[in-house]
This record gives C-alpha cells, structure tokens and sequence, in this order.
C-alpha cells in the first residue's frame, strides 16, 4: 500500500489562508470542487497539475491542508516554506508583500544563497 501525506496548518480562516498561500506557490487554492463545498473548516492549496481521487474529489499529491481552529496560535511554529525565486528575489519578494506577507530579515549567505525571512498574512512569526 502506498502512503500519501500532506502538511496541515491550524489557523484561524483556512480559506484566506489558502487564497495568500495559492498565490504565493505555484498551487491552485482548492475551497470547492464541483460546486460543491469539500470541507468544512478547511481549505488547501493543491498543485495544478497533480490529480483529485475520484470518488471524492479531494485531492492527491502536492497539497498543504489548513484547518480552521478557534484558539489563537501557542508557541512558536516548526514549520516554514521555501519558495525558491530562480534569481528574481526581489520580484518574488515584492509580490509577496502586495499578497500580504512582511519581510523580517534578509539573509546572505554567499554561495550557499540569499534570501529574505517573511511573515505570512495569518501568523505573525510564521516565515517561508
């Protein structure tokens, strides 16, 4: 049997969430399908090009699913996303902060890379 996976992210309105995230990947935001609602509480970003299970239409491959939850965030997050920009750093980066993100800190590791620290729109100390 083969195991599929995916990341979950509580927050406080998963479909904002998923629309900021759909537009800062390369994904495509997943609220219905079929004209019908698939979750409630829930909303993920799901890559274009990776297929839906057929019967449920939910769906398989790349995907982040984040979860309504009615408690504000506790600690700090363990998670973060990479998004490689291809040498347009800082047009990725500007695109961003029009979505909503928040630039915290620019990195430059010489060749290792350089890259700017964002805050998403949701949580203050969530960076990727």
């Amino acid at each position: 049997m083969a195991l599929t996976w995916k990341p979950v992210v509580d927050t406080r309105d998963a479909a904002a969430l998923a629309e900021f995230r759909a537009a800062a990947l390369p994904a495509a935001a997943v609220l219905e399908r079929d004209g019908r609602k698939l979750f409630r509480g829930y909303s993920a970003v799901h890559h274009p090009e990776d297929p839906y299970a057929p019967v449920s239409g939910i769906g398989q491959g790349r995907r982040i699913l984040l979860q309504d939850v009615p408690e504000p965030k506790q600690g700090k997050n363990r998670l973060h996303i990479d998004i490689h920009s291809g040498g347009e750093l800082e047009a990725v980066v500007a695109r961003l902060e029009k979505l909503g993100a928040t630039r915290i800190e620019e990195q430059d590791q010489g060749p290792a890379g350089h890259w700017w620290i964002l805050h998403d729109p949701d949580t203050p100390d969530y960076r990727f």
